[in-house]
């Protein structure tokens, strides 16, 4: 496999790399996990030159990293590039702060919360360090200069040897870069989100910061994925959706979608309809007119 490095003096990895996050957390979590099959997964991707291995503290929360610090043990670890998140809050109890975008999600970067959480994610995943330590997302209630300092400090402690930004603007990855260098910013990129083209990736080409993009081919519209699948892309006219991770699809189709919709009627639109820039809102349910885009 081609290999790239993190940043300019980052480890070397394979050009593609594991997201683990739906081993353990996210997509349809009523299907049963084995988790000797995602460990199985896991040491075969290895073995074909998939290096870099992504986690979170988030993913769970906590599960996904105890998974991943199994499957490297017995000296799996030092052929993976370990990399691991801190600042997304997964508490079902919780209300989401105003920078959170689901129930039960909340975002911390306060120093504190990053210092204690490398500790708590160096336990879970069986190892002294991780290669990559990332800011899940940014908390509009902090400073990032307060957050990233923090993790800056992590790097000087020896417990991760490089961190990376996830979610984030050009302007914050150069508020970033003021205080200690960004070794990889994570953004969702895939057919339903494209907004990383525009500005960020761009940039990080431009500042030689790898761009990381996740969810790629989107689980959702994979054969056996969730049945949350974002299918309004298949459209008549070839105009489609621009669906998110946060736009949920389903049977019924309300007036409040914010779609063009002709001709005028209540109820699911039928597949003759044209459909000219349908831009679901988050929360919104929306079905598609057509059959479900087929995997190549």
């Amino acid at each position: 496999m081609r290999t790239t490095t993190l940043g300019s003096k980052g480890p070397e990895v394979g050009v593609i790399g594991l997201g683990c996050m739906g081993m353990t957390y996210a997509y349809d979590m009523k299907a049963p996990r084995d988790d000797g099959t995602s460990i199985a997964v896991i040491h075969q991707a290895l073995d074909l030159g998939v290096t870099l291995i992504d986690t979170a503290d988030a993913y769970g929360p906590y599960t996904n990293e105890e998974l991943v610090g199994r499957a490297l043990t017995g000296g799996h670890r030092q052929r993976a590039v370990l990399a691991t998140k801190v600042g997304l809050v997964i508490d079902s109890g919780a209300a989401p702060n105003s920078g959170s975008t689901s129930p039960g999600a909340s975002r911390n970067g306060r120093p504190e919360h990053i210092r204690k959480s490398i500790d708590d994610s160096l336990r879970r995943l069986g190892t002294d360090h991780v290669d990559l330590y990332q800011l899940h997302r940014v908390d509009p209630q902090v400073p990032l200069e307060e957050t990233w300092g923090a993790m800056a400090e992590v790097v000087a402690a020896g417990k991760a040897w490089h961190i990376g930004l996830s979610e984030v603007s050009v302007d914050e990855i150069r508020r970033a870069q003021a205080v200690h260098p960004v070794a990889s910013v994570q953004s969702e990129l895939s057919l339903w989100t494209r907004d990383v083209l525009a500005e960020v990736l761009p940039y990080a080409r431009s500042r030689a910061s790898p761009c990381c993009p996740s969810r790629r081919w989107d689980g959702a519209s994979s054969p056996g994925g969730s049945r949350r699948s974002t299918t309004c892309l298949r459209t008549t006219s070839g105009a489609g959706c621009r669906a998110s991770s946060r736009t949920r699809c389903g049977p019924t189709w309300p007036s409040s979608a914010g779609c063009d919709r002709s001709p005028s009627r209540s109820g699911p639109p039928r597949r003759r309809w044209r459909w000219r820039g349908c831009w679901p809102r988050a929360g919104t349910w929306c079905q598609s007119p057509g059959p479900r885009p087929r995997s190549t």
